[in-house]
């Protein structure tokens, strides 16, 4: 999995035609369309959507793909048709929804930031303001709707053993990992991929933000799949490039050190609609994604992640599990 940064920037060269991995989904995740009756669950009792016909985009990550079921099967649930696709890379999915070929579909405010709305750096100030910020300006030049946001934020982060020994195994945020490393250089071991260790947003943005380096030969390329195991042993590093809502934190009991300064930014998802579709059902779509977004929590997506990643489930059948356990749907 990669950062939604790193998906966003390096999507102008994904030029891939659309790709429906999705099946349209119905009554059963891998349905072939068509609308439930309202009723089901809360969405179903509070919302009715019978009529409607919408398309709903993900792109092809794990955590968009079963953000895009959530959003499919409760829309569904409300008696709405719903044709659910996978599209190949952040420009391609938001061009769809620009273009009309898709009316909605989850995006990172950090992403839309950076990426669509053309600003250099990340808002310093916090989450809350930047979703605000994102979503006042993207509706008002480009036409598009930001809903509820979620609870958590997939973005860069450093992790580490969570049962490390001594003074190691007290840090817990990113200054006191730069103190630590003034402190103890050589034991300031970092394992990362190449991509995070050139990029200016990845570790030179790190060291600079908290003002530290790692010291010579401490910094160890490996590929992104073995950072996780990697840390976990603490052989050979004690810090690690991570992504925040990675399925494996939990797996591999791993500890996530909190980004004090902001030195990445916030990756905030929230579910992006055109605006003229969402004039039109404005009550329903509002309501409805008040109900998912703010019970999709950092703990909640690692899980939902994990289920998919090391569990080998389907993203169609966790999401709809997840919309029952809930109580959304039925």
């Amino acid at each position: 999995m990669r950062s939604p940064l790193s998906r966003a920037l390096s999507s102008v060269a994904v030029v891939g035609a659309l790709a429906v991995g999705l099946a349209a989904c119905g009554a059963s995740s891998s349905g072939s369309g068509g609308g439930t009756s309202a009723g089901g669950g809360q969405i179903g009792k509070k919302f009715n959507l019978s009529g409607a016909h919408f398309t709903v985009g993900s792109k092809e990550f794990t955590e968009e793909r079963i953000l895009g079921y959530i959003t499919a099967d409760a829309l569904q649930a409300a008696g709405a048709n719903v044709n659910a696709q996978k599209l190949t890379g952040s420009n391609t999915v938001r061009t769809a929804l620009t273009s009309g070929r898709i009316d909605m579909y989850w995006e990172y405010d950090g992403t839309a930031w950076l990426d669509y709305l053309k600003h250099t750096s990340p808002v310093k100030s916090g989450e809350p303001q930047q979703y605000q910020m994102t979503a006042a300006e993207d509706l008002a030049k480009n036409h598009i709707k930001w809903l509820t946001p979620a609870k958590f934020s997939d973005a860069y982060g450093v992790g580490m053993r969570s049962n490390a020994p001594g003074a190691l195994g007290q840090i817990s945020n990113l200054s006191q990992m730069a103190a630590y490393i003034h402190q103890h250089p050589q034991q300031g071991t970092f394992c990362g991929a190449s991509e995070f260790l050139n990029r200016s947003d990845g570790l030179p943005n790190l060291e600079k933000t908290y003002g530290f380096k790692f010291a010579s030969g401490t910094i160890k390329t490996v590929n992104l799949s073995l950072d996780y195991t990697s840390v976990a042993k603490g052989n050979p590093c004690n810090f690690a490039e991570i992504f925040t809502t990675d399925g494996r934190i939990k797996t591999l009991h791993l500890k996530v050190l909190t980004d004090d300064k902001n030195a990445f930014g916030s990756y905030v998802p929230a579910l992006t609609v055109r605006d003229a579709v969402y004039k039109k059902y404005a009550k329903q779509l509002s309501g409805i994604a008040a109900l998912i977004a703010p019970k999709l929590t950092t703990s909640t997506i690692i899980d939902l992640n994990k289920k998919v990643d090391v569990d080998g489930m389907t993203p169609q059948a966790v999401a709809k599990a997840w919309l029952k356990q809930n109580g959304l749907i039925s």
